[in-house]
């Protein structure tokens, strides 16, 4: 796992990655297992990112899949999600993260311990229930009324 320093400042970490070991169940190309990565940004508090290789998806280009943090750590325990990323305990030491698409869909095994290590990461930059705290709205409509122009 690594933690990115912000711009400016040593102490206070943006970005989480982990890299997980996902086991690609239903999908093609054909390939059992495939390194993964987790990504938590804390100027993005609500979202969690899982980005696939190259070689694992049909494109042969990497995808990034971006869902709700609390998504991910309420399906760790019961399925979750109705939508485009589907989340469920498998067993007692996995999790299926289903991601669906136009194109088809995937279903990926991971560490149920793998998710709870990064999620505990998360929790520490930006603890659950206090997200708000890191959005800097005055920023976000400038932003906004910028490109609106």
């Amino acid at each position: 796992m690594s933690v990115q320093p912000s711009q400016g400042s040593k102490a206070l970490s943006t970005l989480i990655e982990q890299p997980v070991e996902a086991r690609l169940v239903a999908a093609a190309p054909r390939m059992p297992s495939i390194p993964a990565t987790l990504h938590y940004d804390r100027r993005d508090p609500f979202a969690v990112r899982m980005t696939f290789p190259a070689p694992a998806t049909l494109e042969g280009v990497e995808v990034c899949w971006t869902f709700a943090r609390e998504l991910l750590i309420e399906g760790l325990s019961e399925p979750r999600g109705h939508g485009d990323v589907r989340v469920r305990p498998y067993g007692y030491d996995r999790t299926v993260l289903e991601f669906h698409a136009p194109e088809g869909t995937a279903v990926v095994h991971v560490r149920s311990g793998e998710i709870r290590t990064f999620l505990q990461a998360t929790s520490e930059l930006v603890p659950v229930g206090l997200e708000h705290l890191q959005l800097d709205l005055d920023h976000d409509l400038a932003e906004l009324m910028r490109d609106a122009y």
